[in-house]
């Protein structure tokens, strides 16, 4: 598992890089983006973002699980998910630098 992760700050720090606003209108722009997403997907809406993915909202019904320890049934009530779909673009990318690592000699493992 690769250690780095990209947070809100990284993402303002590329915007203020990249677009040359002020740090402060570069983290209040992802802020912005980063609630325009979730209050969309709270209400249900699909978001799409072009050669990124799309993000969407499933309900799952009710049933029945197994406690793992025990064997017990347990039941799962119904509840809404997240899901995330990666494009065409995102999934050629990914496996281009997947590709390209392992060419180094170094193993990644994607997925």
């Amino acid at each position: 598992m690769p250690e780095n992760t990209v947070t809100r700050a990284l993402l303002s720090e590329a915007v203020y890089q990249e677009v040359g606003l002020s740090r402060n209108e570069s983290a209040d722009l992802v802020e912005t983006v980063i609630n325009e997403i979730s209050d969309a997907l709270a209400r249900g809406e699909m978001v799409k973002i072009s050669s990124f993915g799309s993000f969407s909202v499933r309900q799952k019904g009710r049933r029945v699980g197994r406690n793992p320890k025990t064997g017990e049934e347990v039941p799962i009530m119904p509840r809404r998910v997240l899901v995330f779909r990666a494009s065409h673009v995102l999934k050629e990318r990914v496996n281009r630098v997947a590709a390209d690592t392992e060419d180094l000699g170094q193993t990644v493992r994607v997925g």
